[in-house]
């Protein structure tokens, strides 16, 4: 091939029109995520961006909404344990899946019901 896949920029999930609020709340204040300012030809479309390590996570504004419940984005975690007891201290539902033999991974739900993977 000529060419060659790089990193991923970004990855994308969707919320409900009127979703800003929620996922500022869970995306930057539960997972600490930086809230970043969407270029402006883009603002009228809603939504919010984030920013975590050389990443973005973009929440879209999608009608009508259907919640991801199995497409997923998966995110490793330096500090998996400390993450999974924040996440239960603010009632966000954590299921631990051993299916894999030799990988630590726990799934949760966004406030929109998109799945969201966590890795040791």
């Amino acid at each position: 091939m000529e060419f060659s896949i790089g990193k991923i920029d970004h990855i994308q999930v969707a919320a409900p029109k009127g979703g800003e609020s929620e996922a500022i709340a869970f995306y930057s204040g539960v997972l600490g995520m930086k809230e970043i300012e969407k270029p402006e030809p883009l603002k009228a479309r809603g939504g919010v961006w984030f920013e975590f390590d050389e990443f973005q996570l973009h929440v879209g504004i999608e009608e009508p909404f259907n919640p991801a419940k199995k497409a997923h984005p998966a995110f490793k975690v330096s500090e998996y344990g400390i993450l999974q007891n924040h996440l239960e201290e603010n009632s966000i539902t954590v299921t631990v899946d051993d299916s894999i033999p030799g990988v630590e991974r726990f799934f949760v739900f966004d406030p929109f019901g998109n799945r969201l993977e966590f890795l040791k």
